[in-house]
């Protein structure tokens, strides 16, 4: 298929060793930054694993960042070289530098600022037991190996889709990058390149099933994270794709917390399935998750002791989101403790409002938010995708919710506020509903 580049392990690693060998020759070590904000290509993954095999930290931004934020994301990382949109800069020499086995490093990614200002994830240089232990882990709970294809829907600037590009390669697989999300082009790359593997959004998803006619026979692991899957696509994935295939994980940039199989959830629709290998799920007395994770998986927020003291206790987590572990272990969310809306006092999740919004036959998606209101303290608003009337909805909803978590407006609309990784943008919804002034 034109316009599709194709990734082979065996080409990367030669300019791996070039990227690493003119980092080398521009003066950068183990734990110095670089920092690179291009779009996905060949290079961009050869500039990451070469500075990420010689123990130097990528630091990977949105190419389509306004030039201020950049500026001053750029400013706070403190790298030693900025490549700026070209990566292939990296890859003009001829010379080639030895390379580790895996990554001594993590990317350092800056949180997507759903809910305020964000912050680096800084991990360090690793001691080599652990950078083999990463590797192996992320490597063996997909199941990466030499023979895979891997479909990247999802720009390489965020954690999770170059995490599996970077895995995927390092077992020894392709990688395909058929550019920025389409869908005509996405279907046309599954239909032709038949790749074993994806990571994708809900929001992707929902796209290729409206498009209609996606030969999903070709994947083993079709793998969504990044906002919640309303109950109603996720049935309607797992009867379109392979059985067995439809795999979800509930993470941040900051951690990987669990996984969940498609008998998991099955067994238990809505839930986002059991702590990965080496975690332990709890929840404290607020309802907040925290999780014990290994020293490979340790973390701090870049030149932010404050914020890293509040998110650790111990070797426990929390990246601030709410939720209940079962007896058996199955972890559900409730949503983020900065999205928690008090009604009358009562506590609502949005997540259970969206849940039973989300279930009626007019309705695609939904997002639930709170607005200012002098007699409740807050108000629940709801703007949701679909054809449901209004009316028909608000008795949908009284006849499944208690009175504080009912809506008490919802507003259609054409498409709800979403960052680049899918996520509802709760802080952009009053404005978008024209109810930013309470």
């Amino acid at each position: 298929m034109s316009g599709v580049a194709v990734v082979r392990a065996a080409d990367s690693v030669r300019d791996q060793r070039r990227a690493a060998a003119a980092l080398r020759g521009a003066g950068l070590r183990a734990g110095d930054r670089l920092l690179v904000s291009a779009a996905a290509s060949p290079a961009l993954l050869a500039a990451v694993l070469g500075a990420l095999r010689t123990g130097i930290v990528p630091v990977v931004l949105d190419p389509a960042l306004p030039e201020a934020e950049r500026a001053a994301l750029a400013a706070d990382a403190d790298p030693a070289l900025d490549l700026g949109s070209e990566p292939d800069r990296l890859l003009t020499g001829r010379e080639e530098a030895e390379l580790a086995d895996v990554p001594l490093a993590r990317p350092m990614h800056y949180t997507s600022g759903t809910t305020g200002r964000r912050k680096g994830v800084w991990s360090g240089v690793l001691a080599e037991d652990d950078a083999r232990a990463l590797a192996v882990e992320e490597i063996d709970l997909w199941g990466f190996v030499p023979g895979d294809r891997h479909l990247v829907l999802s720009p390489l600037h965020h954690s999770a889709p170059l995490r599996f590009a970077v895995h995927t390669l390092l077992a020894g697989g392709e990688v395909l990058l058929p550019g920025p999300f389409d869908v005509g082009r996405a279907a046309e790359a599954i239909a032709t390149l038949r790749p074993t593997t994806a990571f994708c959004v809900p929001t992707h998803l929902q796209r290729l099933l409206a498009h209609g006619g996606v030969e999903w026979s070709s994947f083993r692991r079709l793998v969504h994270a990044g906002a919640p899957c309303p109950q109603p696509l996720k049935r309607a994935v797992l009867d379109a794709a392979p059985p067995g295939s439809v795999w979800e994980f509930y993470g941040s940039t900051e951690a990987q917390f669990t996984v969940c199989s498609p008998e998991d959830w099955l067994a238990h629709p809505g839930s986002v399935g059991r702590a990965r290998p080496a975690r332990q799920l709890s929840t404290d007395a607020r309802g907040q998750l925290w999780c014990a994770v290994p020293r490979w998986a340790r973390f701090e927020y870049w030149r932010a002791p404050e914020k890293t003291a509040a998110a650790w206790r111990g070797d426990r987590v929390t990246v601030g989101d709410l939720g209940r572990v079962d007896d058996d272990g199955t972890v559900w969310l409730d949503g983020r403790r900065e999205d928690l809306v008090i009604s009358g006092g009562v506590n609502v999740y949005p997540a259970e409002v969206e849940a039973v919004l989300d279930t009626h036959p007019g309705v695609v998606e939904s997002a639930v938010v709170g607005i200012a209101d002098e007699e409740w303290g807050q108000r629940v608003v709801a703007a949701y995708v679909g054809t449901a009337d209004p009316a028909e909805l608000d008795a949908w909803a009284r006849a499944r919710l208690s009175p504080a978590k009912r809506p008490k407006s919802l507003h259609p609309v054409d498409e709800l506020p979403r960052t680049s990784t899918g996520k509802v943008r709760r802080l952009d919804l009053p404005e978008a509903l024209g109810l930013a002034g309470g």
